[in-house]
C-alpha cells in the first residue's frame, strides 16, 4: 500500500473512532455505566 493511502486510512480510521466515542458522551447512560464500572475498578478500604 501506498504511504498516502495508509495515512488517509488512518485519518479515517481514527475520525470513526472519534465519531463514536463523541456520540457515547452524549448519551448520560452509557458514562453512568462506564463511571460505575471505573469505580468498580478500585477496591473500598474499610
Amino acid at each position: 500500500m501506498a504511504t498516502r493511502t495508509r495515512t488517509l486510512l488512518a485519518y479515517g480510521a481514527a475520525a470513526v473512532v472519534l465519531g463514536a466515542v463523541f456520540l457515547l458522551y452524549s448519551r448520560p447512560e452509557m458514562m453512568v455505566a462506564v463511571g460505575e464500572f471505573v469505580w468498580s475498578c478500585f477496591p473500598t478500604v474499610r
